[in-house]
């Protein structure tokens, strides 16, 4: 699964930039911050315009992450993704089969070898790598893990989604607007 050949997955904050992508090309959408009381609404919404949302299950306010908490995103709400940077998160969404999304933050070699360790606990489907303006360590890590790579933070220009895909990143998650509808 490469997200049908979209590059760049809006990655949004606001009910405003959200609604708006609903009428866009982008088929899959990053929702970064809700409130656990707006995900139902948010993802009939995004079902009924054809739309696949990826949660970041741990900026749900009103959400703790932990497994009984995940296994309640997947069964009642049932977006198509979870992202979280917790491995106990991500285990719960592959058992729930919905899409696992590890989030890393990259800040030094401590923080790489740590991501590598958490990787072999979660086994997600996905690896989203922060931030994404490191294409070097893109291509190690997708080297190393054989798992699939999607770039983000820091990414504003469509060089730098190019120099994330090219270094081997499926795809980027992006909150720069004028990106969303790149392809």
């Amino acid at each position: 699964m490469h997200f049908d050949g979209q590059t760049v997955l809006p990655a949004v904050r606001s009910i405003k930039d959200y609604e708006s992508l609903m009428a866009g090309n982008s088929a899959y959408v990053v929702l970064l911050e809700s409130n656990l009381s707006a995900l139902p609404s948010l993802v009939r919404m995004a079902n009924k315009h054809q739309k696949k949302v990826i949660l970041h299950a741990d900026l749900i306010q009103g959400l703790k992450h932990d497994e009984a908490a995940t296994q309640f995103l997947c069964q009642m709400i049932r977006p198509f993704g979870v992202i979280s940077t917790h491995a106990s998160v991500i285990a719960t969404a592959k058992r729930q089969g919905v899409l696992a999304v590890q989030r890393v933050f990259l800040i030094d070699s401590h923080s790489l070898r740590t991501s590598y360790r958490i990787l072999e606990q979660a086994n997600p489907d996905y690896l989203e790598v922060l931030p994404g303006l490191l294409p070097h360590l893109i291509a190690e890590i997708r080297e190393k893990t054989k798992i699939p790579i999607l770039a983000g933070g820091f990414i504003r220009t469509r060089a730098e989604v190019e120099a994330a895909l090219d270094a081997g990143a499926t795809a980027v998650t992006s909150s720069v607007k004028e990106l969303w509808e790149a392809r």
